[in-house]
């Protein structure tokens, strides 16, 4: 995010200042060039006067001396040409044969035609500026003037220009930088305060808070508004705890009451009664581990499940066994169909809950007369306890849904239920690594199946 910030702030400025300071360079180069190009011309049009002179008597020595104490003191070369384009006097002692340029340029002042400005300089450019101007008399051309000079002093001044202009501008490229990097830890500094306040709190720190609150004043008002939020979502929580913890409490008094009933009771029957009633005592043994798993979640916020294996078929069979007489009373059979040695690492009690309250659902929807089908089966790494029944299913738009706390079908709402089931199974398989998942069988009903991570006894 910073670097976004840093790019969208700098990226624009930096190509605003390389626009003005790509013409500002080329402007101080020309200014540059043309102040050269005016000296030598100012000096040509001197040199003019006395070339004309000389040309007229026939006498080089008229301007030589004149141009050779010129080029010692100015580093050029000035030479004046005849009408038939050869060199007739020069500055210089030992002067040079005129080049293809020179040539060109002093036939075109021959002709009447001043020479073309001088082209631009730039300091990679290497060479020299010529001049050539004709030498006019009573209107006829008599000659030709020229004056050359190194490139090196403008190349030289335009580098120490274009030098300086690159050092500021990084220089202010640089402030901007920095401007720019402290605006985007201005603004995301508290984004990054309230990320890590809600890590915390994530983590099962619900006092987290943030106490700075520096930065834009939306920023500003969003941290206040957190801070408000985690203070509800604390007293929320707070109040859901003591509820759990007095609930889970006061069932565990008459439950376990109702166990001394229970154990009185069996003392007065005959030993018909004795599978009804050890059945009766693990079901009030397996309400107790219930509470207090609740109690401890309560008091710790954690579930501290006892994982070990378990014998998926045994305990399918055992739930199944519970719920007989319920679905008997309906009119629905239960039947159990499962593979030997289906084993998986998990917690006991979690999976029996889960499973009743898929069964729950079955025996509550199935039509009276038919089965509900319970299978145990090996799913590759996983094991699978599948409930299907018969009852008048689902759409598959409303598979997703069904798992969602009191989600209900519009044609089921006149059967008794709160639609906690099948999301209370939901919920404890994805605590033990596992996942409930419901498809359409094909033939009417629905099949609720309990996936869970394999193990070995």
């Amino acid at each position: 995010m910073r670097t976004r910030l840093i790019i969208v702030f700098l990226v624009p400025m930096t190509v605003i200042l390389l626009a003005l300071g790509g013409a500002y360079a080329w402007s101080v180069a020309r200014s540059i060039q043309q102040e050269v190009a005016t000296q030598q011309l100012g000096d040509l049009g001197y040199f003019l006067t006395g070339a004309r002179q000389a040309l007229r008597v026939g006498s080089p020595e008229v301007v030589e001396d004149e141009m050779r104490r010129y080029s010692e003191l100015y580093g050029t070369r000035i030479s004046v040409f005849d009408r038939s384009g050869a060199l007739w006097a020069s500055g210089e002692s030992n002067p040079e044969a005129a080049d293809e340029e020179m040539a060109e340029l002093v036939g075109l002042a021959l002709s009447g035609r001043r020479s073309d400005p001088v082209s631009p300089v730039l300091p990679w450019s290497y060479g020299k500026t010529l001049t050539v101007e004709p030498v006019f008399d009573d209107g006829n051309v008599i000659g030709a003037v020229s004056i050359s000079a190194s490139a090196d002093t403008p190349r030289g001044e335009i580098f120490a220009h274009w030098s300086s202009l690159v050092a500021v501008f990084a220089l202010i490229i640089g402030l901007l930088f920095v401007a720019v990097t402290r605006l985007a830890n201005w603004v995301l500094r508290p984004m990054l305060r309230v990320d890590r306040a809600m890590e915390a709190i994530e983590h099962g720190e619900m006092d987290a808070r943030i106490a700075d609150d520096t930065g834009p004043p939306e920023m500003q008002r969003m941290i206040r508004v957190f801070n408000q939020m985690a203070e509800e979502i604390e007293r929320t929580m707070s109040r859901q705890q003591e509820f759990a913890m007095n609930a889970s409490h006061e069932l565990r008094n008459p439950l376990g009451a109702l166990l001394m009933r229970v154990e009185y009771l069996s003392t007065g029957l005959d030993p018909t009664w004795d599978d009804e009633v050890e059945k009766t005592r693990e079901e009030g043994r397996r309400m107790s581990r219930i509470l207090e798993t609740l109690l401890n979640v309560a008091r710790t916020g954690q579930t501290d499940s006892a994982f070990a294996v378990v014998d998926l078929g045994e305990l399918a069979a055992d739930r199944v066994g519970a719920w007989e007489d319920v679905a008997a009373r309906a009119g629905i059979e239960l039947a159990v169909h499962r593979d030997a040695g289906v084993h998986s690492l998990t917690d006991r009690t979690s999976v029996e809950s889960a499973l009743d309250a898929v069964i729950d659902n079955a025996v509550k929807f199935a039509p009276a007369g038919t089965t509900v089908e319970v299978t145990v089966r090996h799913d590759g790494e996983e094991r699978v306890i599948a409930v299907r029944d018969r009852g008048p299913g689902l759409d598959p738009e409303e598979f997703e849904r069904v798992t969602s706390r009191f989600w209900r079908s519009t044609r089921d709402q006149n059967v008794p239920g709160s639609g906690l089931g099948l999301a209370i199974a939901h919920d404890l398989l994805e605590t033990l690594n596992g996942a409930l998942r419901i498809s359409d069988p094909g033939d009417g009903g629905l099949r609720v199946a309990l996936h869970l991570p394999g193990g070995t006894p």
